[in-house]
């Protein structure tokens, strides 16, 4: 692995042109086609987001495909989720995601998806490791691969969403919300305006065309969200929402125009979900270490059972289903719920976050003002060195934390926590606190760094 090229369990990323070529694509696409035919599959969805490399890499990853007799049902510019969700539709063997997600502009991908929707695991994305280091066995003129489109995958996905019991599609209608959009230029333009239309929702956008160049920096965390703040302050908008490029993750921002952080994304999900599910059996919530404790808070208050899953979305989707989960996802924006599928979907997400305001008549500020309030904070060191010495001599220095060890260290405690884990999409280790204030969160971060 260089410094730009990170290999994962379900994939790998690295930077264009550089390390990430069509070439390299071509290889682990067949790779994953030769996977698919040893478990008895013949045919792998194929999606992608908007970046400018993604036309490229498709034609690419089709032709590494057909190469080892491998049919490909191509859905073309589409939210990860979707793609998912198409998989699971067509019986296919395999989905193959063009996407670097929040990654900035000059980064692709590749995501690795199993015929159950869910990104590969371990032992998966190893094999398919394998067979792309070996070189797969190519078809000859006889059995190559075929092509064919998917131009309803989209619409698919939306009719599933609006089908669901947990979404009340007349409450949402009759309140005539006006939303303030950002789509980064990614996959998500047209996907969240058709789900808006259809939900009687009013929205004023901006960078909502699906062509890749993205003006800011694509990942939807609070410092980049000025531009949609002020335009939910412009527009006199009930609320802000913002999507990464591969349309998997939501970001808020209250109707005063704050971006109020991505954990409360599926907190006020999880109080959507709670509110119009049955008391018995006891709802379980499965999030990720690096969840904030606002969406604990809002599961127990809720009347359900919180439970946490090592970082990764494979991670989190694989401990909902052995859980029976009635809701998942993540603190960056991402909500699983596995009534749909068993992903991150930030449609899904708008639809219920503005499920829950029609159903309870709250403001957003007035959500966020209710919960018991934490602060982040989040940063980063450079990867080397011994990461299990510093482990052991953060768990010393607080032997009165509940640690965890299955995701770098998680030092808990009942209201703050402090995570230290290295990253599998950037060379870098990352740290995380959260506690009730700034100050306090930063003390646990500096901790971490000194020792």
């Amino acid at each position: 692995m260089s410094d730009t090229l990170m290999i994962s369990v379900s994939g790998m990323r690295g930077i264009v042109g550089k390390d990430l070529t069509p070439e390299l694509v071509a290889r682990h696409a067949a790779a994953l086609g030769a996977w698919v035919r040893q478990n008895g599959g013949s045919r792998v969805v194929l999606g992608r987001d908007a970046r400018t490399s993604g036309e490229m890499f498709a034609r690419a990853a089709i032709a590494g495909l057909q190469s080892v007799g491998v049919d490909v049902i191509d859905v073309g510019i589409a939210p990860t989720p979707t793609v998912q969700m198409a998989v699971e539709h067509h019986h296919a063997g395999a989905g193959l995601i063009l996407t670097a997600s929040h990654n900035p502009i000059e980064w692709n991908a590749l995501k690795f998806v199993g015929p159950d929707g869910i990104f590969l695991d371990a032992d998966a994305g190893s094999a398919v490791r394998r067979l792309a280091d070996a070189g797969p066995e190519r078809a000859g003129w006889d059995t190559v691969g075929t092509r064919s489109h998917d131009d309803g995958a989209i619409t698919r996905h939306l009719d599933a969403i609006l089908a669901l019991p947990e979404i009340d599609v007349g409450a949402i209608q009759a309140r005539e919300f006006h939303v303030a959009l950002d789509c980064v230029r990614g996959a998500g333009g047209p996907t969240m305006l058709a789900l808006f239309d259809r939900l009687g929702v009013r929205v004023s956008g901006i960078n909502l065309p699906a062509d890749g160049r993205f003006p800011r920096e694509p990942e939807p965390i609070p410092e980049n969200l000025g531009e949609l703040a002020e335009l939910v302050q412009q527009s006199g908008a009930d609320i802000g929402m913002a999507v990464d490029p591969d349309v998997d993750r939501l970001a808020l921002v209250d109707e005063a125009g704050r971006p109020i952080g991505e954990d409360y994304t599926l907190a006020v999900a999880a109080r959507a979900v709670l509110a119009r599910a049955p008391a018995t059996p006891q709802p379980v919530v499965v999030a990720n270490l690096s969840t904030s404790l606002v969406v604990a808070d809002a599961v127990q208050q809720g009347g359900g059972r919180f439970v946490r899953a090592p970082v990764g979305e494979a991670n989190v989707a694989r401990t909902i289903v052995a859980e029976r989960a009635l809701l998942g996802g993540e603190g960056n924006g991402g909500v699983i719920l596995p009534a749909l599928h068993v992903g991150r979907d930030a449609p899904l997400g708008a639809a219920l976050i503005l499920q829950y305001l029609a159903a309870t008549g709250e403001r957003l500020s007035a959500v966020v003002a209710a919960s018991p309030r934490y602060v982040i904070v989040k940063a980063k060191a450079p990867r080397g060195g011994d990461l299990n010495g510093q482990y052991r001599r953060l768990e010393a220095a607080f032997p009165d934390a509940e640690r965890d060890l299955r995701d770098g260290l998680r030092l808990g405690w009942q209201d703050r926590w402090l995570h230290v884990r290295p990253s599998g999409t950037e060379p870098i280790v990352r740290l995380i606190a959260e506690a009730p204030t700034a100050a306090e969160a930063e003390r646990l971060i500096a901790k971490a760094r000194e020792t």
